[in-house]
């Protein structure tokens, strides 16, 4: 399930309090004791823990920390030839569905750019599917991303093409870290 909004798409994550450009990198998770604070009690939708059966877990974080700005679930998907996002979701304190007002900006935009980047490692040249949380959100994914409303599967599946994909991932800035947490 994706459940972001894509505020803005910038290099970095924008800090709201001050306005600053804050440097960013992206951490595997490979540990379930890890991720399993990040659950449905704690405002992440679901247990992250479970997901690591079957798919790949990534985290943006704040350059040189392990602070968990938001996550991605993916795994490649043959049929669809491009990465399949089985969750996608921003910390709660980035989520404005949760708090009034979020302490970064670009955070979404992040997320689906490492599903790209995974895409591309997968030799899907950067396409992405996956299932919107809603109709309101699969609307605003077409609308910045140009994606296809292909509802198949689900009543909110979205198909990102390979260029609009490849697109997305060269907006970002962020490092991939040889870290795996």
């Amino acid at each position: 399930m994706i459940y972001v909004d894509i505020d803005e798409l910038s290099p970095c994550l924008i800090d709201n309090t001050s306005g600053e450009i804050v440097e960013t990198e992206v951490i595997r998770i490979k540990r379930r004791s890890f991720l399993s604070k990040y659950n449905k009690n704690t405002g992440w939708y679901v247990d992250w823990s479970e997901l690591l059966e079957e798919n790949e877990v990534y985290a943006v974080v704040v350059k040189g920390t392990v602070a968990i700005q938001g996550l991605v679930a993916v795994r490649p998907d043959e049929n669809m030839r491009s990465s399949f996002v089985t969750w996608m979701v921003a910390a709660p304190n980035n989520n404005s569905l949760v708090v009034a007002s979020k302490q970064y900006n670009g955070v979404g935009g992040h997320l689906f750019a490492i599903a790209a980047q995974r895409s591309y490692d997968y030799g899907f040249g950067c396409a992405i599917s996956g299932f919107a949380a809603n109709k309101d959100l699969m609307e605003h994914y077409c609308d910045v991303f140009e994606a296809e409303p292909i509802c198949m599967l689900h009543p909110y599946q979205i198909f990102i093409p390979e260029e609009k994909g490849k697109q997305i991932r060269e907006v970002y800035s962020y490092e991939w870290t040889d870290d795996i947490i």
